[in-house]
């Protein structure tokens, strides 16, 4: 697959205008350049730990997985509403703290 290809679909969906293609510069002449690559960094989200464990496995029930896939499937999994709810207004007085 071409990311490239895929970023200009994309791009095109979103009614974008794809980025100008830059002149590819030597190692010397961006750093004399001054372009702040000595200040950049970057930081992981809780989030991307939380993706690191389930994709490693760790923490995950795979007998409760496995029932839950299984009801999900007959069509007989359900949820009661007053927890979706109770989750909804836990979510949302987080999101305002």
């Amino acid at each position: 697959m071409d990311i490239r290809n895929s970023l200009d679909g994309l791009r095109t969906l979103l009614g974008v205008n794809p980025a100008v293609p830059s002149m590819p510069q030597s190692k010397s002449s961006v750093a004399a350049a001054g372009s702040g690559l000595d200040t950049d960094r970057a930081t992981l989200s809780n989030a991307a730990s939380e993706v690191s464990l389930a994709v490693s496995g760790e923490g995950v029930r795979a007998d409760k997985v496995a029932a839950v896939q299984a009801a999900l499937a007959a069509g007989t999994y359900s949820v009661p509403e007053s927890a979706v709810a109770s989750k909804l207004v836990d979510a949302m007085l987080l999101a305002a703290q």
